[in-house]
């Protein structure tokens, strides 16, 4: 494993200033039943609306929010659309990773001018609220990523939506603060390239590096580097399988999700043991690892804060690097399609992705895999 801190004086030299995650665009069959699900599930509030009583007659979105996470779910009305068409293949899934950034036009000059593909050229939209500038350009797969400009911009969420207020807004949160990464699968000999990609067209760098000997099983393995931007705060790792006696975790998705696309979402937490909890009673499940890790925990990762008891009841799994300890959890998948899903983590100062769970993080997968009749 190869790991490269990310310099926060790099900042003013990038020629892509992001200031985070503006917001997290999911395609689903039916959105108002997914804004249920999350609102429900994970806690979140429902904030904003568009659709045909706002004069958008193509498509129906619901803004949830909790803390600094903005989900948007959208649902195509037209079934000839080409949304309709990315559901049909896709299934359920994240389309856009929107950004924010200080000017959307020269974000997309930028990174058009390096090689990027230009989805949406910048447009500015406005409504009572002021005015927001968008525009967009693809990633792996069908994903874009889109630049979003607002510091003009005081309304809901964006020109066209409307503020949902009173009762429907209430939310009961979970603990949930923002998006720590989120990451990538593609396909055997595609990693490199996407990793170049946001090296030459986004101005991230390399951030660590997993092989095979780092991610495997008896069964199967993959690859993984994580890119972040210049200050840090956004992490992308992109995953590729790796050869194995059976199908890996990232083939299953790839099947499924019918090329590559996001396959989980890491949402920060400060108290990870009183969120997962929370998550828990409300129905989100969980893969689960066998008793014996948590045996070995305490020789592999020293002295932690948390109960070994409460951790192990709840499946929670902790690693250390040289920083600091981390603990995450991850759910079963979150659609009927094996693709994507969540993870809950806590930063106790570890810059990392736990990678001495990998194994007994894979192995609960491909667990999972073998029910489905997928390994």
């Amino acid at each position: 494993m190869q790991q490269v801190a990310a310099d926060p004086s790099r900042t003013s030299a990038d020629f892509l200033p992001l200031k985070g995650v503006d917001h997290i665009e999911f395609y689903v069959a039916n959105a108002k039943q997914a804004a249920y699900f999350y609102r429900r599930g994970f806690g979140m509030a429902l904030t904003a609306y568009c659709g045909p009583e706002t004069g958008t007659r193509d498509r129906a979105s619901y803004v949830v929010e909790q803390n600094q996470i903005r989900f948007v779910l959208t649902t195509p009305l037209n079934p000839e659309s080409a949304m309709a068409g990315h559901i049909l293949r896709h299934g359920d899934g994240v389309k856009n990773i929107a950004l924010r950034v200080d000017d959307a036009t020269a974000a997309y000059r930028e990174t058009t001018q390096r090689g990027g593909r230009g989805v949406a050229p910048p447009v500015v939209s406005k409504d009572d609220g002021g005015e927001v500038c968008l525009a967009a350009i693809a990633t792996y797969g069908d994903t874009i990523h889109t630049f979003v400009e607002r510091h003009n911009y005081r309304g809901a969420f964006l020109p066209g939506f409307v503020e949902v207020p009173g009762p429907d807004r209430i939310a009961e949160p979970t603990g949930l603060r923002h998006v720590d990464h989120m990451v990538g699968n593609v396909g055997l000999g595609e990693m490199n390239k996407w990793v170049e990609f946001y090296e030459r067209v986004m101005g991230f760098s390399l951030y660590q590096t997993f092989d095979d000997s780092d991610i495997s099983t008896e069964y199967s393995s993959l690859m993984s580097k994580v890119v972040s931007n210049g200050s840090g705060w956004i992490k992308f790792p992109i995953n590729e399988p790796a050869s194995g006696r059976k199908k890996s975790q990232i083939e299953e998705y790839l099947d499924a999700y019918r090329g590559p696309g996001v396959q989980h979402i890491a949402l920060a937490t400060d108290d990870i043991v009183s969120t997962v909890t929370q998550l828990s009673q409300r129905g989100i499940d969980f893969l689960k690892v066998p008793k014996s890790y948590y045996d070995e925990l305490p020789r592999r990762v020293g002295s932690i804060e948390e109960p070994l008891g409460q951790l192990a009841e709840l499946g929670i799994l902790v690693d250390r690097d040289q920083d600091g300890y981390m603990l995450q959890i991850f759910t079963q998948p979150v659609e009927d399609r094996p693709t994507l899903f969540f993870e809950v983590i806590e930063r106790k100062g570890s810059r990392g992705f736990g990678k001495g769970n990998f194994k007994a993080l894979f192995e609960s997968i491909e667990r999972e895999q073998a029910r489905r009749g997928n390994l």
